[in-house]
């Protein structure tokens, strides 16, 4: 098992700035990917951005340019860097991190971290 501690949210105006972080701990496995995904109400989760353990990124469109991932092996935490925010990047953040093996993945889930952007 994999337990993911999530931390770095709030409430913030339309072009202020935020960061996540997201901490792993347990069962640890060296080939994985750590990310964000979000949910909005109403709506159904969607990629925020991912990073490998490798160094790779994978930016959602509607955040590129904006929001910047970056992560530390040596802590296994992943962080979520988000800027220039708009109403709607309001949402549910979850902390995602994925065990990559030769032929299938294994994914857990954060509790999820609440944005809000609002003036």
């Amino acid at each position: 098992q994999v337990q993911l501690v999530e931390s770095g949210g709030g409430l913030v105006q339309p072009g202020g700035s935020l960061r996540l972080s997201c901490a792993a701990s347990g069962s640890i496995f060296s080939r994985n990917h750590m990310g964000w995904y979000r949910q909005a109400p109403g709506k159904e989760r969607e990629l925020v951005a991912t990073m490998s353990s490798g160094g790779s990124t994978n930016y959602a469109d509607s955040v590129e340019g904006r929001f910047f991932i970056s992560r530390d092996n040596a802590k296994n935490t992943v962080y979520l860097q988000m800027n220039s925010l708009k109403p709607e990047d309001t949402a549910v953040y979850y902390c995602l991190y994925t065990k990559v093996y030769s032929y299938s993945h294994q994914d857990y889930w954060g509790q999820g971290t609440q944005v809000t952007v609002s003036s």
